[in-house]
């Protein structure tokens, strides 16, 4: 563990909420992930907590032009995005879940790679907000949220990764075996809690954020 954020201080802490969008959460969209369906109810009631403490809130969209001029290799990688049915800026699959709505004010990083820091104002924005540590949440685990959580570390940001407000899919078989989404989310928690982050549930963060004005000791939640 490369460190313990026992106490969340809300006014130097920011929850990014990672691609919770349609196209990777709706019924039947092609890259949905049911494990980040499941915990939307989770995660709404934590940001709830957020907003009520302070904490601010921002979130990711991974997006793409219809003209493929930010695509990079993600035609090569997958086939919803390369046919252009998913993941295509202005289309109603990359705006945010309904269930987890941005409130007035809260801004939608849209970007076109895993990291949320990757060619975005991100990074600008946080320092501006006097930010210290970054929440995850979102989906996938092993891409989007663990490269986002990657470069917040290598940017100096101290990083909390919810274990139960972050979420994957099933991995089928590419030649190195399938994995079903609890291993890879768990192998992903594991080297992440080793190398780059306190990972916590989210009633863990919660009570941590509590423990900031006397509401409640973290040790004992």
């Amino acid at each position: 563990m490369p460190y313990q954020c026992d106490v969340i201080d809300p006014a130097r802490t920011v929850m990014v909420v990672v691609d919770m969008q349609n196209d990777f959460v709706a019924d039947g969209a092609k890259l949905r992930s049911a494990q980040a369906a499941a915990m939307v109810p989770r995660l709404a009631q934590t940001l709830k907590t957020c907003r009520e403490k302070g904490i601010r809130v921002i979130y990711t969209a991974h997006v793409h032009r219809r003209d493929g001029s930010d695509m990079g290799l993600y035609d090569d990688l997958y086939s919803p995005i390369a046919d252009r049915s998913s993941l295509v800026d202005g289309t109603p699959g990359v705006e945010i879940f309904k269930d987890l709505a941005p409130a007035p004010g809260e801004h939608v990083i849209k970007k076109h790679r895993y990291s949320a820091f990757f060619a975005t104002d991100l990074d600008l924005i946080l320092r501006e907000w006097g930010i210290t540590t970054v929440v995850i949440s979102g989906t996938t685990t092993e891409n989007c949220c663990h490269a986002t959580a990657r470069d917040a570390m290598f940017h100096n940001y101290r990083v909390v990764f919810l274990s139960d407000a972050t979420g994957t899919f099933d991995y089928p078989d590419v030649g190195q075996g399938a994995m079903p989404a609890e291993e890879v989310h768990r192998a992903t928690l594991t080297i992440l809690a080793f190398s780059t982050a306190h990972v916590m549930t989210a009633a863990e963060f919660v009570a941590r954020v509590k423990a900031a004005d006397g509401t409640v000791n973290p040790k004992a939640a």
